[in-house]
């Protein structure tokens, strides 16, 4: 399976230094997509990879999947032309999808090209059940309360804890596109971006990025707490993140599915 990516961050060198040098997936990154030239040359000496920074040279790269590690923008800009190449690909900014309707487009491209679109759960857990629980429309209540230092969240000023939103996911993705992807893929996977409701708070004290999720409805109650460590090289992503990403890649072409 070769692999490009989108992105020259933190996430595409923790996935170069896993698959190219660790082997954690059935394949090998050999092209890299991305705006920061001289980032990127360095990684395609340092890997031995492809580095481009026109997107249709990129696309006629012979991969088999493209991972989306970059930005919120990138990510809109750049997935329908990825789905009309052929390829599948795995979008980690899930913010992109914060318009139902952009949504709907790329699910109808993904069809039309026979390609898969992956939203890895990033930093959170308990997606398979929010699904269940919502295949005869019984989830009535979803709601995720994030923690975070304001670090994280680019808000070093702030020096006690502070409620920064409660409100309902998609005004949230809108406030904070880098830091609340979670509350997104939690809305997709269960009652929408109105209903979920999200609160956000800036914690001096928070050494771990905390993501507590309630849902209620016809199954039952669920509880889950999911503390996060950060990545060292970059307190605003989640290690979680990353490997969510790379459990996608593992999971390619396994024909034993779980969930």
């Amino acid at each position: 399976m070769k692999i490009g990516v989108m992105g020259t961050g933190n996430i595409a060198q923790y996935l170069l230094d896993s698959i190219n040098n660790g082997r954690q997936a059935d394949g090998k990154i050999t092209a890299v997509f991305g705006r920061n030239r001289k980032v990127g040359e360095g990684l395609a000496e340092e890997y031995g990879i492809g580095f481009f920074t026109d997107l249709g040279a990129f696309l006629r790269e012979p991969l088999d999947i493209i991972v989306e590690a970059a930005t919120l923008d990138v990510a809109v800009d750049n997935v329908k032309a990825v789905l009309e190449s052929k390829k599948d690909i795995i979008i980690g900014s899930i913010g992109a999808f914060k318009d139902a309707a952009f949504l709907e487009e790329v699910r109808q491209a993904a069809r039309a090209n026979g390609c898969l679109v992956h939203l890895p759960s990033g930093a959170i857990g308990g997606l398979d059940l929010l699904k269940s629980a919502n295949s005869m429309q019984g989830l009535k209540e979803v709601s995720i309360t994030t923690r975070k230092s304001p670090a994280s969240l680019g808000l070093e000023g702030i020096t006690e804890e502070t409620v920064l939103f409660d409100g309902p996911s998609g005004e949230a993705i809108g406030k904070f596109p880098k830091n609340v992807n979670v509350a997104l893929v939690l809305s997709i996977a269960g009652i929408g971006t109105e209903k979920t409701r999200v609160r956000v708070i800036a914690d001096p004290d928070a050494d771990r990025n905390t993501h507590q999720i309630r849902a209620s409805g016809d199954f039952g109650k669920m509880e889950l707490t999911i503390e996060n460590t950060p990545m060292p090289a970059n307190p605003k992503t989640s290690y979680l993140a990353a490997l969510s990403i790379l459990s996608v890649l593992q999971g390619k072409g396994d024909p034993v599915v779980i969930g």
